[in-house]
């Protein structure tokens, strides 16, 4: 990813091969150990582009659970969730009920990268449907789960991908697509 991608929303994430984000309940600890290219699979080569990031509450409640330290300083951090003032502060983020159009074009305004769409499932589906999402980079992780939360919810709007790029990271398959 390069510098051309500035105001772009991109949905950066890891997937099963079945297709699921996350176990049934929220957990993504599955991802803990796979083999990937023996560094950090090519995240802080993007995390570089960044410049904000949107995420749902789940996936927020999820990341909190993994990591002692909020994983994003010093980057504006958006919350998406129906009950903003009802979340528990927290000095690295914004929760925000926001309609998702207003949102995102302010924040690409605002912002000297990326936007990057964190997740969830649900997240996604509302992106796609307002077609806010204008690339997306998929980290195919070689395990089955066979049930949990899937990348594109059922009810997903029909949309069309083109492959861009395919980066092999040990047993990853890292997929670059644009959104059509």
């Amino acid at each position: 990813m390069n510098q051309s991608n500035a105001k772009k929303v991109v949905l950066y994430l890891a997937i099963s091969l079945d297709g699921y984000i996350a176990l049934p309940d929220g957990s993504v600890d599955w991802l803990m150990d796979v083999k990937g290219d023996g560094g950090d699979n090519g995240y802080a080569e993007f995390y570089g582009t960044v410049g904000t990031i949107i995420m749902g509450r789940q996936t927020y409640d999820e990341m909190l659970k993994l990591t002692d330290e909020f994983p994003y300083p010093g980057k504006p951090c958006y919350v998406v969730t129906r009950n903003p003032s009802g979340q528990k502060e927290n000095a690295h983020v914004t929760f925000t009920n926001e309609a998702l159009t207003g949102l995102v074009q302010r924040l690409q305004k605002q912002t000297e990268g990326a936007v990057w769409l964190a997740g969830g499932g649900k997240l996604v589906q509302a992106f796609m449907e307002e077609r806010l999402m204008d690339e997306a980079m998929i980290a195919v992780v070689p395990k089955v789960l066979g049930r949990g939360i899937p990348l594109f919810p059922q009810g997903t709007v029909p949309s069309t991908f083109e492959l861009h790029d395919i980066k092999r990271l040990g047993d990853i398959a890292m997929l670059h697509y644009k959104v059509h």
